[in-house]
């Protein structure tokens, strides 16, 4: 014969003294919920402080590599677009796999 359901206890049957107490009655836990908060606070300020900095060292390689091709550019110009200064010929380009010198390692 099968117990009926009523007669059965469980977790939700079991009393505790959880919610009698009005919210911020425990001044111990009010304090610790404000020193996590104060601690997740500081955390989040180290991270935006970091994060600052990472965009500043951004933004200051950026202003580089702009100033980098404004003097390739000007450099260009005075040269009438060819990069050797004084006629030089750059080296024509070998196939891969084609004979050549290769690469010499001298000890």
């Amino acid at each position: 014969m099968a117990i009926p359901k009523k007669n059965i206890r469980g977790l939700q049957d079991i009393r505790t003294k959880f919610g009698r107490c009005g919210p911020g009655y425990d001044p111990y836990m009010a304090y610790m919920k404000i020193s996590c908060l104060e601690m997740e606070k500081l955390r989040r300020n180290k991270e935006k402080e970091s994060a600052l900095h990472r965009v500043k060292v951004i933004d200051e390689r950026l202003a580089e590599i702009e100033a980098e091709k404004a003097a390739i550019l000007q450099n260009l110009a005075e040269n009438g677009g060819s990069s050797c200064p004084s006629g030089c010929e750059p080296e024509p380009r070998r196939e891969p796999g084609s004979k050549g010198s290769g690469f010499i390692i001298r000890y």
